[in-house]
């Protein structure tokens, strides 16, 4: 794999879990409904990753994995809105990133599997300091 690809697989994965704006408020009624359609969808997402073998078993328990923290972080900003909820939101997103990243470097060898980890974090340490630098603004 060179080095165009493992760029790709990176970019594509930060495009993929960038956005979703953050409604306001929601009721406790709604949060409580939302928390158990987060767990539901975790638990659906789980047991389809369950029927991969290998590394492709890993990345898909990292994508939802990802997924559950997210929508988390997302439902919290809904409920309790602030620059916090909203920094917590983006970090999720980057840490959620950075695990699937990690995971698809894994089926790379040799340095260019270095590479590809440096990659990762490097996307990782960017995008939290962005979030933290959006939260003093």
């Amino acid at each position: 794999m060179n080095k165009f690809n493992i760029s790709s697989i990176l970019v594509a994965l930060g495009l993929a879990l960038s956005g979703s704006a953050i409604a306001q408020n929601i009721s406790k009624d709604e949060h409580e409904a939302a928390e158990k359609q987060v767990a539901a969808e975790y638990k659906s997402d789980k047991a389809q990753c369950e029927s991969l073998t290998g590394n492709a078993g890993d990345i898909c328990m990292a994508q939802a994995k990802g997924k559950e923290k997210v929508a988390k972080a997302e439902l919290e900003a809904k409920f309790k809105p602030s620059k916090e909820a909203a920094y917590k939101v983006s970090v999720a997103k980057a840490e959620a990133n950075y695990e699937v990243s990690k995971e698809k470097c894994d089926d790379i060898a040799g340095n260019e599997k270095d590479v590809c980890e440096k990659a990762a974090k490097a996307i990782l340490e960017q995008a939290k300091a962005e979030a933290k630098a959006k939260q003093h603004h």
